[in-house]
């Protein structure tokens, strides 16, 4: 008898020792894509409560710009956060990648609100970004 239970203990060993979790084989990729919304203008969604507060108080208001200064300007900026991203600089503060298509015509008020996170991550958090213009750089 003690035979039998030696023999189902060792038999049942290996058993124990394979893994209880599936390994996931799509590693899901962290990246913020502009999407749409009811009006059928592109829109950008930041989650941080002071983002709206540095919108509406601290940032250079929309008419300071033109549609293609921020097109070129994000166009850059993009690299660079996305260069940033993948390379693991900055883990505590780029989260995500930005997944922007420099051909789509996303609109003034969209290229606006993303250049205004790329000078929002600099006046909070004090991350020098190549691609800002020196005036935004310095809040």
């Amino acid at each position: 008898m003690k035979n039998i239970v030696l023999l189902v203990m060792i038999v049942l060993i290996p058993f124990s020792c394979f893994s209880q979790e599936i390994p996931k084989k799509d590693q899901q990729q962290n990246e913020m894509k502009p999407s749409k919304n009811e009006d059928g203008e592109w829109d950008l969604t930041v989650i941080d409560t002071q983002f709206d507060y540095f919108l509406s108080a601290v940032a250079r208001p929309i008419s300071q710009y033109t549609e293609s200064y921020l097109k070129t300007k994000n166009t850059f900026l993009v690299n660079e956060w996305n260069s940033y991203y993948h390379s693991g600089r900055y883990r505590n503060i780029i989260e995500s990648g930005i997944d922007y298509d420099p051909k789509e015509n996303y609109g003034i008020k969209f290229e606006y609100k993303l250049y205004q996170v790329f000078v929002y991550v600099n006046w909070k958090y004090k991350l020098r970004m190549n691609g800002l213009s020196g005036s935004d750089a310095i809040r």
